[in-house]
């Protein structure tokens, strides 16, 4: 009985030492930490084994007091490297994930498009929702970046080599731009390329495109296949927020 314990001690004891070791890698108290912390484990457990063994309740009473006092000592000489190891944490794939904001990306978004239309640059911007555009990302320029609205503006900055293609916006990231889309057949639409391709995409994925209009500065939205015109500010926020916003609140509820 003891030794089963003991190992789901030990183990226990373990993974919370590796993990702490593997977000604190690449600092500069990582090789102090590591060896500061392998050593006092190293003599904790096997003062800890002698104390069980022999049954020593005063050693094992003072092994718990030093275990705390150690772990203490420890936050606070190694607290730079443990904000910097927190900070990793919330960069990785699932924390990052919970912890995004949808109204950042929406602010930003809008703010772009608005300064797009009063400038009369065209641009296209398709929001990623449930069904991957994974397809029409391999056809473009990978970005990779946060959504900011200066990035935007300066990838639909007239003679940029981009300018014409498709902004594709995953999560809270620009995950490519210059990307081809398909465009819709409908023949009721009786507009130019970018409206097309805009609603060309709604048709075949649940995501949500805005368009500025090169010629007007108008702005519209596609979604399902329908396309939604001339929207000033209070419209453009209210729509974006009912269609994106929602699946970021889904997903924070996830």
């Amino acid at each position: 009985m003891w030794l089963v314990k003991d190992a789901v001690e030990i183990a226990i004891l373990f993974a919370i030492i590796y993990t702490v070791l593997r977000f604190l890698r690449g600092t500069k108290g990582a090789g102090i930490f590591r060896g500061v912390a392998l050593l006092l484990v190293a003599l904790f457990l096997i003062l800890y084994y002698i104390s069980i063994r022999f049954d020593l309740e005063r050693m094992n009473y003072l092994l718990h007091r030093f275990l705390e006092a150690a772990l203490f000592g420890l936050i606070i000489v190694f607290q730079p490297e443990l904000r910097r190891g927190l900070v990793r944490l919330g960069q990785t794939p699932i924390f990052g994930h919970l912890l995004r904001s949808g109204k950042t990306v929406i602010e930003e978004i809008e703010r772009a498009v608005l300064r797009l239309s009063r400038n009369r640059v065209g641009a296209i911007i398709v929001l990623q929702r449930d069904v991957s555009l994974s397809p029409y990302l391999e056809g473009g320029v990978k970005i990779d970046a946060k959504v900011s609205a200066e990035l935007l503006e300066s990838v639909f900055y007239p003679g940029s080599s981009l300018h014409d293609g498709a902004t594709i916006v995953v999560n809270d990231r620009i995950a490519a731009a210059g990307c081809l889309l398909p465009l819709s057949e409908n023949p009721k639409l009786g507009l130019g390329t970018r409206h097309r391709a805009a609603v060309g995409v709604t048709e075949d994925s649940d995501a949500v495109a805005i368009v500025v209009s090169e010629e007007t500065g108008a702005i519209s939205i596609a979604v399902g296949g329908e396309l939604e015109r001339n929207l000033d500010k209070p419209s453009l926020e209210k729509r974006l927020r009912e269609l994106y916003a929602q699946k970021e609140e889904m997903e924070k509820g996830w």
